[in-house]
């Protein structure tokens, strides 16, 4: 049965932030597309995002999270937590 993550996405780097939106972006399109996505959006006030990944348990949640090029490239911090709804 699938279970919801929250990965909050945490702004580290915003100065290379802007160069990565959008494989950021691609990257979570593709995923969405696949049903590996509930909801997705950046905090308003500008410290980053929160992602929220539909998989089965939270080792393939945490590989979906690291895949993001906000990760690979160290642009945000990830802290990752199953969500109840």
């Amino acid at each position: 049965m699938s279970k919801h993550f929250a990965a909050i996405l945490k702004m580290k780097n915003p100065e290379i932030n802007a160069k990565y939106r959008p494989a950021h972006l691609e990257y979570l399109q593709e995923l969405e597309q696949e049903g590996k996505i509930f909801a997705k959006g950046p905090f308003i006030d500008g410290t980053g995002g929160m992602v929220i990944y539909i998989a089965e348990s939270i080792e393939e949640a945490k590989e979906l999270a690291e895949k993001d090029p906000y990760i690979i490239e160290g642009v945000r911090t990830l802290e990752l937590h199953e969500w109840g709804i």
